[in-house]
């Protein structure tokens, strides 16, 4: 079999984890950050950042060494067996489903702004039904028409974001980036783990790693570079965002950048950047209803998950459409059912229990196999794997102790229920 060809650089790697990071969360989330935070929000994302680059290498180092398919799955197949194999990519598309239902919220409430139909429930549900509906539809009747969907939204998602960052600086008022008193740590920890929601998707960018020229410099340099850009975009905004409305931010918790358009350009910038900000999640929805169905097809096909009809080929358009079908049907569900911020801390909570995995894989691939020089290799011993998982414990520990029970039962029914396929097969 021939080999994939090593043509990616630090830059190309580095423009594809950031195109994967900034999406829909950075739009919804200045509000809600400045609500707990104020003016000191800056320390949240500082947390985010060195959490997401201790992450990032860890994957960098598993990835080295896994290369087959799955993702995040193979990695903890294969370092502590099925079991957990089988309980990631549950929790993987858990995350996913509760992150796409999140930004059908976030869709919506930006929308509500201009039309304030979307603030009441029954319109909110047809709006969802029509979102997953729609992009349900064009996924099932084929692939390419889905990339096409992906390309055309992925090209104008950061214009907005930068044109805003660039026009809003003289603007500010500087009198209200004065910290006043620093926040308690425990403030710190909870607005973090619902930032983190911004910070997702990180690991889908170094999906080419096997495409990088001198992995072992170049895959490093990119994430740091990617991250810290990413981190300087998000300080960016959040500084403009503060700058320009003050302690009002935390009122517009709906569509906070498109106030901060309204103040410095006037309706048209309103309108502008809520459209940007409705373009950039629906690009988001768009990508993760083309990608994500396609996991759990895999995972039935490979008998992983105990639900054969998943692994369903549609006989004309050969899209897996029963796995898109349910994932649409499960993401309006949840939309349905939840807010923007509750959706979203479930899905940095399920995806920082996946990072954890990901992290004492290093260590347990280590202890597992032999050292081989082409694989890329963390430095300081067990040090960065440990820091991470330290860190992801101390996002964790600030979920209510109602997201913890409920977390707990899913993991405890998904234990259930790969018990009742082992003794199956």
């Amino acid at each position: 079999m021939q080999d994939l060809k090593r043509k990616i650089g630090v830059l190309g790697l580095s423009a594809n984890i950031i195109n994967t990071i900034v999406g829909a969360g950075i739009f919804a989330l200045p509000a809600l950050v400045a609500s707990t935070l104020g003016s000191a929000s800056v320390l949240a994302y500082l947390f985010c950042g060195i959490l997401v680059i201790l992450v990032m290498l860890c994957f960098a180092e598993v990835g080295s060494k896994i290369t087959g398919s799955g993702g995040v799955y193979s990695y903890l197949n294969t370092s502590f067996g099925p079991y957990f194999g089988f309980i990631t990519a549950i929790l993987f598309v858990l995350s996913t489903i509760s992150a796409d239902a999140a930004v059908a919220n976030a869709v919506a409430d930006v929308f509500s702004s201009i039309f304030p139909v979307f603030k009441n429930k029954i319109p909110r549900i047809i709006f969802f039904a029509f979102v997953f509906g729609g992009l349900g539809y064009i996924n099932i009747i084929g692939i390419k028409e889905g990339m096409k969907l992906v390309k055309l939204i992925t090209i104008t998602k950061l214009i907005p974001l930068l044109l805003l960052v660039i026009f809003s600086f003289g603007e500010i008022t500087f009198s209200n980036l004065y910290i006043h008193s620093f926040p308690e740590i425990s403030q710190i920890g909870k607005t973090s783990l619902l930032l983190f929601f911004a910070f997702q998707g990180a690991e889908s960018g170094l999906s080419i790693s096997g495409e990088v020229i001198n992995p072992k410099k170049n895959i490093p340099k990119a994430i740091f570079i990617s991250i810290t850009g990413v981190l300087i975009l998000y300080i960016l905004i959040q500084t403009i965002s503060q700058g320009v409305l003050g302690d009002s931010l935390p009122n517009y918790s709906n569509n906070p950048l498109s106030q901060v358009a309204n103040s410095v350009f006037g309706p048209v910038g309103f309108s502008i950047l809520t459209i940007g900000a409705g373009v950039s999640m629906f690009g988001y929805l768009s990508s993760e209803v083309l990608g994500i169905p396609r996991v759990l097809y895999g995972a039935a096909k490979d008998k992983v998950l105990p639900i054969s009809w998943l692994a369903k080929v549609h006989p004309k358009f050969a899209t897996p459409y029963t796995a898109i079908l349910i994932y649409i049907i499960l993401a309006f569900a949840f939309a349905t059912f939840g807010g923007f911020e509750q959706l979203a801390i479930l899905s940095s909570a399920t995806i920082l229990l996946v990072y954890l995995g990901v992290s004492l894989s290093v260590i347990k691939l280590r202890k597992k196999t032999k050292t081989d020089n082409s694989n890329f290799k963390l430095p300081g011993g067990f040090t960065i794997p440990i820091l991470s998982s330290i860190v992801i414990l101390a996002f964790l520990i600030n979920l209510s102790l109602v997201e913890v029970l409920s977390i707990t039962g899913v993991i405890l029914l998904l234990s259930l229920l790969y018990l009742l396929k082992k003794e199956k097969t």
